[in-house]
């Protein structure tokens, strides 16, 4: 499973990783073939189609936008989102898009005839697919590419899905890696062999690509990155896109907790203030279409950075002072686990459990992406909000000094109740109820990491077990709970 760290976590924009990072990912490949093939610049119409969830729920998470965007040679981690309502309105009103950039072939595309949304068709491989069709001056087709976008930004061809196997959910890099693993049976073996931990196997796994200097900093870009987009979440007031008029929270509950500090001393659980305040600051960031870090989804994007916040200002050793921004409030120090024996990164306490906490959390994700799917379209939100708890709570377990035992117990715990968690956004939105349910799970994470830490490890059910359950309880869910707005609260609240 040659899958890196930097597969998992990307850096993109909101408000879904299935439903713009993978889709603006996928129209960038389709001009990428065109280019590479010779005929981009006969190119003179396109038309885009989406099936499944993106026909369904597409506009409300901005797929539309995203394909021209990603048309017009836009990246997820590079494209300036205050820029993309002027990208936009560019487009539409010439009703003609640069092909890969603005050098290159203007062709016609009108959204009302060129992007066309099948809400209740789905293609077989998965629900989440994009079909590209261009076309020349006299109306010959040149090309036609069906694209799957399968949960956190990951894009497979039509190719790659045809081998019908779950590798294809990944499309992996076929070389074997030093340390590989598939289940956590493995990863766990492979720790107790190895004398190491989890994050050291992921560490010396990413040594395929690169040295640990050019993965430790690029971890700490992913660090810096969930910082400033809290940081964007706790400055900014207002109303959130949609017809909802979701009012943004972040920004006066911070206020509310730095102006009465003093409170702390008489309310101990006001932590957990701060832990949904990182949460819901980084879920509207993503819910407004702002820059945030797939982890594993852009839908469940606050929980990892919302605990990995906890981590630096409450609990590691010198309260967590962030590379950029003001420190939040410290607690007590603990000893932070090992590196690779052998290793000398030169990072301080905090760094260095930041991206132990990453490494930890992505070898973790990673098992479920190669197991079961951590897409809202294919299982549910258990797919999505339910990994990524799993994730923070094992990660957390691991630099607050936990076994690999204990780490892959916390990130059980994390995923077993979140079993059977339905994908039911109101009005097609990335709000109602997933930036509360961002809040909730991040607290779950941290009370599952410390329960973990209690015991000794063993437990009755295994994390392999929990995520083949998880698996199969997505194939039995009905598809309305699915990320189509047809089921749960989607059905039971009415737009004003």
């Amino acid at each position: 499973m040659a899958v890196s760290v930097f597969d998992l976590f990307k850096i993109g924009i909101g408000p879904s990783s299935s439903h713009t990072v993978g889709p603006m990912r996928a129209a960038r490949l389709f001009v990428g073939r065109l280019a590479h093939a010779g005929r981009l610049a006969a190119v003179a119409r396109l038309r885009c189609e989406l099936y499944g969830s993106l026909g369904a729920t597409g506009k409300g998470h901005g797929s539309d936008k995203a394909v021209l965007l990603g048309l017009a040679g836009h990246e997820p981690d590079s494209v300036d989102p205050d820029a993309v309502p002027a990208l936009l309105g560019g487009i539409r009103s010439t009703r003609r898009v640069s092909l890969g950039g603005p050098d290159g072939p203007s062709v016609a595309l009108d959204e009302k005839t060129d992007l066309v949304f099948h809400r209740r068709q789905r293609l077989p491989f998965h629900t989440n697919a994009l079909r590209f069709v261009a076309f020349d001056a006299a109306g010959t087709e040149l090309d036609n590419r069906c694209y799957y976008s399968v949960g956190g930004g990951f894009v497979v061809s039509e190719e790659v899905a045809a081998d019908g196997s779950r590798q294809a959910r990944i499309a992996p890099d076929a070389t074997a890696l030093p340390w590989p693993f598939r289940s956590g049976a493995e990863l766990l073996a492979i720790t107790a062999r190895e004398g190491c931990s989890i994050a050291d196997v992921m560490r010396r796994n990413e040594r395929h690509w690169r040295d640990d200097a050019a993965t430790e900093a690029g971890l700490l870009r992913i660090w810096d990155a969930m910082q400033a987009c809290v940081q964007r979440g706790l400055r900014t007031d207002g109303v959130l896109p949609g017809g909802f008029q979701v009012r943004r929270r972040a920004a006066a509950l911070h206020r509310q907790l730095c102006a009465h500090p003093e409170a702390a001393l008489r309310d101990p659980l006001q932590v957990l203030d701060w832990v949904n305040l990182y949460a819901l600051a980084v879920n509207e960031e993503n819910a407004a279409g702002g820059r945030v870090v797939t982890a594993p989804t852009n839908g469940a994007a606050g929980i990892v950075p919302a605990v990995l916040h906890y981590y630096a200002r409450f609990v590691a050793a010198d309260g967590g002072a962030p590379r950029s921004g003001p420190a939040l409030p410290g607690a007590a120090a603990r000893q932070l686990p090992g590196a690779v024996p052998g290793t000398d990164s030169g990072l301080g306490p905090v760094e260095r459990g930041v991206v132990d906490f990453l490494l930890t959390a992505a070898a973790i994700g990673l098992l479920y992406k190669e197991n079961a799917s951590i897409s809202g379209a294919e299982v549910g939100c258990q797919g999505e909000v339910g990994v990524a708890c799993s994730m923070a709570a094992g990660a957390l377990c691991a630099v607050m000094g936990g076994s690999p035992a204990q780490v892959e117990n916390a990130a059980e715990i994390g995923m077993e109740h979140h079993l059977g968690l339905t994908c039911d956004p109101v009005g097609g939105l990335v709000q109602i109820p997933c930036i509360e349910r961002n809040a909730i799970a991040s607290v779950k994470a941290i009370n599952a990491a410390r329960m973990a830490l209690r015991g000794d490890g063993s437990h009755h059910v295994s994390l392999d077990q929990v995520i083949k359950t998880m698996r199969e309880t997505g194939a039995d869910m009905m598809s309305k709970y699915k990320e189509t707005a047809r089921g749960g609260l989607a059905v039971n609240i009415v737009e004003c």
